[in-house]
C-alpha cells in the first residue's frame, strides 16, 4: 500500500475583497500529510494531484473550509462565567472545557453582566482565496503516517 504524500507550501489567504487574511510568507510554510485532519479540505484537494513549483488560486468555499456558520455556536452567558478575568473585552478568546470536548469560544458582545460568545471558527461561513506555491512533495515516513503529522 503506498504511502501518503507531505506536502510543504507557501500560501496567501485572501477575503472576498482580496485583503489579506493570513499568509506563510516571511514564516515557516505549512506542513501536512495529505488525508490527514488539521487541513482544510479545500487544501488538500487542491494539491493531491500536483507537483513541486506548481502554483495555484484556490477558491475554497465554506464547505471544504471551516464549514457555515452555525448559529446554534453563539451564546449569550452571564458575565460572572469570567470570574478572574479582570478586563473582559470584545475579541478575547477563551478555551472551555464543557461537554465533552474542549472547545474555544470568542466574545463577540458585552452587554452589562450578558456576554455573547460565539464558538464557530472565526473563518466559518466564508468563502477562502487562496495562492498555494508547492514547495515540496515527498511520500511520508512509517512514523509520520503514525503519528498523523510531519515530523522534520
Amino acid at each position: 500500500m503506498q504511502k501518503p504524500d507531505v506536502f510543504t507550501v507557501h500560501y496567501v489567504l485572501k477575503n472576498k475583497l482580496g485583503e489579506l487574511v493570513d499568509t506563510s510568507e516571511g514564516s515557516e510554510p505549512l506542513r501536512f500529510i495529505h488525508g490527514t485532519p488539521g487541513v482544510i479540505t479545500g487544501i488538500q484537494e487542491a494539491v493531491k494531484d500536483r507537483n513541486v513549483g506548481d502554483c495555484l488560486e484556490v477558491t475554497v468555499p465554506p464547505s471544504m473550509a471551516y464549514g457555515e456558520h452555525n448559529p446554534d455556536l453563539v451564546r449569550t452567558v452571564p458575565r460572572s462565567m469570567f470570574e478572574g478575568v479582570e478586563n473582559l473585552q470584545t475579541g478575547m478568546k477563551f478555551q472551555t472545557n464543557t461537554g465533552s470536548e474542549a472547545q474555544v469560544v470568542q466574545v463577540v458582545s458585552i452587554d452589562g453582566n450578558l456576554v455573547k460568545v460565539d464558538a464557530n471558527h472565526p473563518l466559518a461561513g466564508f468563502t477562502l482565496y487562496f495562492d498555494i506555491e508547492i514547495i515540496e512533495r515527498r511520500e511520508a515516513t512509517d512514523e509520520e503516517v503514525a503519528a498523523g503529522y510531519p515530523l522534520d
